[in-house]
């Protein structure tokens, strides 16, 4: 039986946290030859009367997902020279993410930016509560404020 690669799976939002994240698996994941796996996640827009109204919020959510997972993959293969995983999840955003890591043995890590300021995000909030113990992986939230000298140092 053929294993998964061991990956660093990290949810991007449009957030300066989540590009620190970004940084420290790709270069966490450099150090131990892992590979990174950048997903966001699309939610259901809530109902509206017009479905062609609907459709074309949906549309434009997951293109707007799909290109800023491409900036960052960019940014990623800059640091590593490998370009990581990309993928567009669509559902409630703790729920998908908490399926697709099950559903996904060789994820190592699922690793999360923590805001430099303020109260933890709901990604977090979930997942670091409750959901911490019964998760298949390990769970890395990385704080939005380091440094990128520190970022490295940590890896």
């Amino acid at each position: 039986m053929m294993q998964a690669a061991a990956t660093y799976l990290v949810v991007i939002e449009d957030s300066p946290e989540s590009r620190v994240a970004m940084h420290f698996a790709v270069q966490r994941a450099a150090h131990v030859d892992a590979a990174v796996a950048l997903i966001s996640v699309v939610a259901p827009t809530e109902f509206l009367h017009f479905g062609s109204l609907q459709t074309a919020m949906a549309a434009e959510a997951r293109a707007d997902a799909e290109r800023l997972l491409d900036k960052l993959a960019d940014e990623a293969e800059e640091l590593s020279g490998a370009r990581p995983a990309t993928q567009v999840l669509n559902g409630e955003p703790a729920k998908a993410i908490l399926q697709h890591v099950k559903d996904n043995p060789g994820i190592r890590a699922l690793v999360l930016g923590t805001a430099s300021r303020g109260s933890p995000s709901a990604l977090v909030s979930f997942f670091a509560g409750e959901t911490a113990g019964s998760l298949p992986c390990i769970l890395m939230l990385v704080p939005g404020g380091l440094e990128p000298e520190r970022i490295a140092t940590l890896a």
